[in-house]
């Protein structure tokens, strides 16, 4: 994306058509320079109208992230998080581990939290790329700061997933599940993905960097490039969430759901991720990381997260890492 691209869009985000040269005079730019900022929009999952003699529209309002509308949401939680919104970003989850050593964040119990309009690198576990286009959905991650070493921290997605789950099925998406160990689900298909990852010393402390994308509304050219059954609350329901609220309220329930997970570890949430879980007492597969498959029932999560399968040989459990988890058909 070109510098000069998200200026344009702002400008052009009234609906309204504008042509070439008032768009250059009001951004102190050249006619060629808004043409050529232009070129390639639809890769970022956009449409932009051009009408000779007219010039340039947005059919589409984008909700732009706005930090002062989030904070506000926040309300008296306001203080306790540290946000910045980036006009793009390569991976969130990359740059707050740059920024976020042991020795810098030590006795720091702010919540950084880094979101940005369109990401170009996102990552989800097992490798795969994140796609996503420009202000179709909610990309941020955030840092958590725990006293208690990573081995310490098992079910730490799984407890995630829970506070993902309360805030969607809050705003309507009743039917809105979740999929050992990190997904979220609406239909069966994919809506939500998390990735953790972890700094620190097997006694601790340890700095969590937790990366959150959900899909709001996805164009059909960003879903072409996912290489799995994906969905998006607007086609849920037929309209957008508010952008801003609901980041507030996913990071007010993230924040409630960590501080408890801090002080007692996955135990609380277990039974509900369970009531949650798209696959319980399903037939399932998982790929293990050597390529080896093994099937069963799945009956609950541990106390630690790990997945519990009911084999030939009895109830077996299972921890997460880079094992990959599908129905049978």
């Amino acid at each position: 994306m070109k510098s000069l691209t998200l200026p344009v869009l702002r400008l052009l985000n009234d609906g309204e058509f504008h042509s070439g040269v008032a768009i250059a005079h009001a951004l102190g730019v050249s006619r060629a320079s808004v043409s050529l900022s232009l070129q390639g929009v639809e890769e970022l999952g956009l449409v932009v109208n051009k009408v000779h003699g007219r010039g340039y529209r947005l059919p589409e309002r984008l909700q732009w992230l706005n930090r002062e509308l989030i904070l506000t949401h926040l309300g008296q939680e306001a203080s306790a998080f540290r946000l910045e919104i980036l006009d793009t970003a390569e991976s969130t989850n990359s740059l707050l581990l740059q920024r976020s050593s042991i020795k810098k964040i030590s006795g720091d119990r702010s919540i950084s939290v880094l979101a940005t309009e369109l990401q170009t690198g996102g990552r989800g576990r097992r490798g795969r790329e994140w796609h996503s286009g420009l202000g179709d959905g909610l990309t941020f991650s955030l840092v958590w700061r725990f006293q208690q070493g990573a081995n310490l921290l098992s079910g730490l997605s799984l407890a995630v997933g829970v506070a993902i789950a309360r805030v969607l099925r809050s705003s309507g998406f009743e039917d809105a599940a979740l999929k050992w160990p990190n997904d979220a689900l609406i239909d069966g298909r994919k809506l939500a993905g998390t990735l953790i990852e972890l700094q620190g010393d097997m006694l601790g402390p340890t700095v969590a960097v937790i990366g959150i994308g959900i899909n709001l509304k996805v164009s059909d050219t960003i879903k072409d490039r996912i290489d799995q059954s994906a969905t998006d609350l607007y086609s849920i329901n037929g309209e957008t969430p508010d952008r801003n609220r609901l980041m507030a309220a996913l990071l007010l329930e993230l924040a409630r759901v960590l501080r408890n997970f801090e002080c007692h570890g996955f135990a609380p949430f277990r039974q509900e991720w369970v009531r949650y879980h798209a696959l319980e007492n399903q037939s399932v597969q998982l790929q293990m990381p050597d390529g080896s498959f093994q099937e069963g029932l799945v009956r609950g999560v541990g106390q630690d997260g790990s997945l519990i399968l009911n084999t030939p040989g009895g109830d077996r459990s299972y921890n997460g890492g880079e094992i990959s988890l599908r129905k049978v058909a």
